[in-house]
């Protein structure tokens, strides 16, 4: 069976999500242009981790699930997918060498959160993806149920397919707004009332 991918697709973030889905989908053959409203991409990405970006965990993976509040469960088939050890393998492979230390935590060797956003960003550029900063979307084009690309100021950028990679709603700050939501309800996905919650 041969899998149809999208020619075009535009990415509405450039966040960990958005700078991640950019470089599989251009590794997967597609022309990507990634929209970001800041001035840089991972703006969250710097804050964390106290400015030092703990990448991820090196426990085993169930060990993982049974710290996921819920139905943790439901991760298993996404962390087989991409597991911590994926993680820690593709920094490396950038150029960005990883230390762990204590309670299992990956950071990067150097302790700076904007040497992540470097090695992706440099990663993204050299394999021709697209990426455009100070743009905000203001919405998706669909044209008779089909995605047709998105509204960013008062131009329309063509796409076969949108990721909305926009995070939530909770830090305003990073550009988080819940613009996400907006575009996934105008693509005719039903939002669930939103609630606060603290992820370890």
């Amino acid at each position: 069976m041969t899998l149809s991918l999208p020619k075009r697709v535009a990415i509405v973030g450039g966040g960990a999500a958005g700078m991640f889905a950019g470089m599989t989908a251009r590794e997967n053959g597609a022309q990507v242009t990634i929209v970001e409203k800041n001035k840089r991409l991972g703006k969250k990405i710097l804050i964390t981790g106290k400015g030092r970006c703990n990448l991820t965990n090196i426990a085993p993976l169930p060990e993982i699930i049974k710290n996921i509040p819920g139905n943790g469960a439901f991760l298993y088939s996404v962390f087989n997918q991409l597991s911590n050890r994926d993680v820690i393998e593709i920094f490396q492979r950038l150029g960005l060498p990883t230390k762990v230390e204590r309670g299992g935590r990956v950071f990067p060797v150097t302790d700076q959160a904007s040497d992540v956003v470097a090695v992706l960003e440099k990663y993204l550029r050299s394999m021709g993806v697209d990426i455009l900063f100070n743009h905000s979307v203001q919405g998706l084009i669909i044209e008779e149920k089909t995605i047709k690309g998105i509204r960013s100021e008062g131009k329309k950028i063509p796409a076969d397919a949108v990721i909305l990679a926009t995070g939530g709603s909770s830090y305003p700050g990073t550009g988080s707004t819940g613009d996400g939501y907006r575009m996934a309800k105008e693509a005719g996905h039903k939002i669930v009332p939103l609630k606060p919650s603290l992820v370890p």
